[in-house]
């Protein structure tokens, strides 16, 4: 009980660096920018527009991590994947396996807990394009440093999508003693850590993969459930 104390006092701190981050001072202008002028849809909202932090179980034993957040979803709404499409199938799924405790995710208000997952994002900023510099992600490594210091009983890492896949190959290879060549992104396939984590690569939930049918919600529940089996 303790040791949870201190590491939710931990996090707290580390999230409140995250947030007052003005590090790269393109991804500052960026997300100001999309913040003042805003979708048409949202335009009587106030957009968040500053950095994002994780969210869910500080007792998690699977890692969820996206690359950035979305312009007009995370980037408005303060916290990451809330209140855009991708979020809208990724939480049908985690509703659905019991990751979560409902199957939306639309605002901060809206009482979503997660349950042995912890949802984070390589880049806390959104990127132009949603491109991010290698030096972008060296600077918000710090972080997700921070994070899996934190987060001591992650055993498996899920990356949604190819790019995110690739930042945590990054990730490590600045880290650890770790050899990435000829690791290549495969919706599916599992990949030893040299912390004893497993970094699990899954097609991201986005409405251009799901509409193609290259992911849909069999293909992304059957893969978590075996994760929820991997770290059980």
């Amino acid at each position: 009980m303790l040791m949870q104390k201190l590491n939710n006092k931990s996090l707290l701190g580390l999230n409140k660096k995250i947030i007052n981050c003005n590090s790269c001072e393109r991804l500052l202008e960026f997300r100001n920018k999309i913040a003042k002028e805003k979708r048409k849809m949202y335009r009587n909202e106030n957009y968040w527009g500053k950095p994002i932090t994780g969210f869910g179980d500080i007792k998690a034993k699977i890692m969820i991590i996206g690359l950035a957040p979305a312009a007009h979803g995370g980037n408005r709404t303060g916290r990451v994947f809330t209140g855009d499409k991708s979020s809208d199938f990724l939480f049908e799924c985690l509703g659905n396996i019991g990751l979560a405790n409902q199957n939306y995710s639309i605002n901060k208000n809206d009482g979503l807990k997660l349950l042995n997952t912890y949802l984070t994002l390589s880049l806390k900023c959104v990127p132009p394009g949603d491109k991010p510099t290698k030096q972008e992600l060296l600077n918000c490594s710090k972080f997700l440093k921070e994070e899996f210091l934190i987060l001591q009983n992650v055993k498996a890492i899920v990356a949604l999508g190819k790019i995110a896949f690739d930042s945590i190959l990054f990730f490590y290879k600045k880290n650890f003693i770790f050899d990435a060549k000829g690791i290549n992104f495969s919706h599916g396939h599992t990949i030893d850590l040299p912390d004893n984590k497993k970094l699990i690569a899954c097609y991201h939930p986005s409405p251009r993969n799901v509409n193609t049918g290259r992911i849909n919600l069999l293909k992304f529940t059957n893969l978590f459930k075996q994760i929820i089996m991997l770290v059980s």
